[in-house]
Order: structure tokens, then sequence, then C-alpha cells
């Protein structure tokens, strides 16, 4: 019997899969386009990038319903399709996980700030929320991923929807930028913080990914900060292919499969339980990663 993510993390290495929206705009998805449309219009592609990321030896497989909240889909005139698609989303990356592999069921920012900054309360947020990871269960998510977080208190409401709505392992990222050398979200709250924060919700495993122009070197400190905070619970860390750049009109990201296997490997010594990737990594990234394992 395959073992609960959570338990997963203390056996073995774990390398989670790689970025999702520049292999669908490889597929030909328009910058600004739904991408969860593409669950149901284009259900091969999305299978075939899971795929892609199995056979690199990822066994975390994130569903594609990162933009798959109610307030996120009506900005497409889409909040109806929020069970159908999020439930369609889990089945997808199943297909692909195979039995040793889990589903992590993808969970993404809103789209705006809590009160007093906005309008949102936090009983709205939560309700939003698990509305979505309810249709993500229903699905056959393995877990649940709320990620790419700026805000301790949007991060905290996601983990309480997801505790209300499954008893699956939830893990818990943010995005930093660091400035005057110091790692913080766009809120400016710290890694220490926001590790606890996390934790503090209900986390099963925490850490980041993304992050704003953000070197190799930069992740591996970053990672270090994330081991220290968590005091010996799981952690995950899904760097991006190095900081982006401007290259003749286009952003590229320059962190061959080799570097990122070798901060991989850095990452692991330091105490780090899941690595995968974000912005600009492939499948060949991810199977180098793996493969250092």
């Amino acid at each position: 019997m395959k073992p609960t993510l959570t338990e997963a993390c203390q056996q073995m290495p774990l390398t989670c899969d790689g970025a999702m929206g520049t292999q669908l705009i490889e597929r030909g998805m328009k910058i600004g386009e739904c991408g969860m449309c593409w669950n149901s219009e284009h259900p091969d592609d999305i299978v075939a990038v899971h795929q892609a990321y199995r056979n690199a030896g990822c066994r975390l497989i994130t569903t594609n319903s990162f933009g798959g909240t109610r307030s996120m889909l009506e900005r497409h005139g889409l909040g109806e399709k929020v069970a159908e698609w999020n439930r369609l989303a889990a089945k997808l990356a199943a297909e692909a996980a195979g039995p040793d592999g889990w589903v992590i069921g993808d969970v993404g920012p809103f789209g705006d700030f809590l009160e007093p900054m906005g309008d949102t309360s936090v009983e709205e947020l939560e309700a939003i929320f698990r509305e979505q990871i309810a249709a993500l269960v229903e699905g056959g998510a393995d877990a649940i991923l709320v990620e790419t977080m700026s805000d301790p208190g949007e991060l905290s409401a996601g983990i309480r929807a997801a505790k209300a709505a499954t008893d699956l392992p939830v893990i818990g990222t943010y995005a930093f930028q660091k400035s005057a050398g110091e790692f913080r979200t766009m809120m400016g709250t710290t890694v220490a913080d926001a590790i606890r924060a996390a934790f503090d919700a209900g986390a099963s495993i925490a850490g980041a990914n993304c992050g704003t122009d953000l070197s190799l070197e930069d992740y591996l400190e970053l990672g270090q900060q994330i081991v220290a905070a968590a005091d010996g619970r799981p952690t995950i860390l899904q760097p991006n292919a190095g900081a982006p750049k401007m290259i003749d009109g286009e952003i590229r990201y320059d962190a061959s499969p080799a570097d990122m296997a070798e901060l991989a490997c850095k990452l692991r010594s330091i105490g780090i339980s899941i690595v995968g990737g974000c912005c600009g990594t492939t499948p060949d990234h991810l199977a180098a990663v793996a493969a250092s394992a």
C-alpha cells in the first residue's frame, strides 16, 4: 500500500514536477488564456505534460488547477465550471501519476486581498478555497498544495479550508523575493514567520515555490532558512530555472538541467524533503533533479 505523502517524506527523497504554463504555451496556449480550459478542451495535452514529468521521475504530479478558484475563473466568465474542471484536473493528473505517484491538488492565490486591504473576509475566502479543494479531492487528489502565496493570512485560510474539506496532507508554499540581503514575501513577511504560520495553520509540509529574480545560490540560502524555520518538519522547495532574463523580447531562464541537479543535491543535503521546479523548468530539468536523488 502506498504511504501518504507525509509518511513518504520521512522515507525517501521525493521529486515534484515543474512548470505547466510554459509547457502549454509551447503547445499553443495563448498568453492570458484560461489555462484550466485546457483540462476540458485539450485533455490529451494536459495528460501528455503530466506524463512527461512522470516519465522524468517525478512522483508528485500537480493538477492543472492553479487558477481554479471561483474568484479566478469568474475573470473569464467561467465561475460555474469550478467543480467540473477541478475534478477533471485531478483525474487527468491521476492518469499520469499511476499507482506509485501522488496527485497534488493545486490551489493558487484567489486574485485579491483580504480585509482590510481588500473586500474579502477570511470566512469568504475559506469558502472560496473549500469549493475548489472539495472538487480536487473528489477527482482523486492525494494531497492539497496551497501555493505561490505572499500573505500568510491567505495561505492560512487555504490550509484551514483544506483541513475542513479533507484529511489529506496539506502543503503550503510561498513566493519570496530578496531585498537588502533578506528574503521576504511581497507582503513583507520573513521566511521564519511565513513557515511558522503555515505549520500553525495545520500544514503537513511547508516551503516555497517560485521567487522574484532569485539565483540558484539564492534558492540554496532560502532552503537553509526554510529548514531552520520548519524545525524538523517536512519541507519543499520548487525553484525557478534561475533568474529570468529578457532576450530578444522573450523571458528566458538560463539554468541547465545539470545546474538544477546540482542545486537539488545541495537542497537535499540541508534537509529539504521534496525538490521540484517552477517557472522555466521542463521535464529535462526535472529528469536531472530526479536522477540526482
